[in-house]
């Protein structure tokens, strides 16, 4: 499915092709949270790298945020790169060079309509903010870190991949 995104002031636009457009995956953790999620999470899509097309390049910017050193001694900086709008703020795709095939727009900035998911699926339910509920289905899966199935085999599962 070709997706169409944009940020809030229509500086940056994009298309990428997405196998798995429904927007399924709440994340709790305070990245996606401070970064993308005024509701206290943010949804991930995925899709293919490969044929992405940015217009308003030039308005970008990225965030990599601070992570705990491996060695418990100081920070580090996440490989991931958080793209958004430099111009109006918005979150627009995550992109981490440890999956260079793979991009993640944030089902926020996308314009298509997208599919319903059948179920959501809440991740790092264990960072989330005191003041945050999960809510959701009864049955939707929680993980408080991530869960041990990526997005390509969550849409396998339910028969939702293209």
């Amino acid at each position: 499915m070709q997706l169409k995104g944009s940020c809030h002031c229509g500086k940056v636009r994009f298309t990428v092709e997405s196998h798995e457009p429904v927007p399924f995956m709440r994340c709790y953790c305070s990245i996606c949270r401070k970064t993308a999620g005024a509701g206290g999470y943010a949804i991930n899509l995925g899709a293919a790298v490969q044929g992405m097309k940015v217009k308003g390049k030039r308005h970008l910017r990225i965030y990599r945020a601070r992570l705990p050193a491996d060695d418990g001694q100081g920070t580090r900086k996440s490989s991931a790169r958080r793209y958004f709008c430099g111009l109006c703020g918005s979150a627009l795709w995550l992109w981490d060079p440890t999956w260079p095939d793979l991009v993640h727009p944030h089902a926020s900035a996308i314009d298509t309509p997208l599919p319903v998911p059948p179920e959501n699926v809440h991740c790092m339910v264990g960072s989330r903010a005191p003041w945050v509920r999960v809510e959701g289905g009864m049955d939707d899966p929680r993980f408080d870190e991530y869960p041990d199935m990526s997005l390509a085999e969550w849409h396998r599962d339910k028969g939702l991949s293209a």
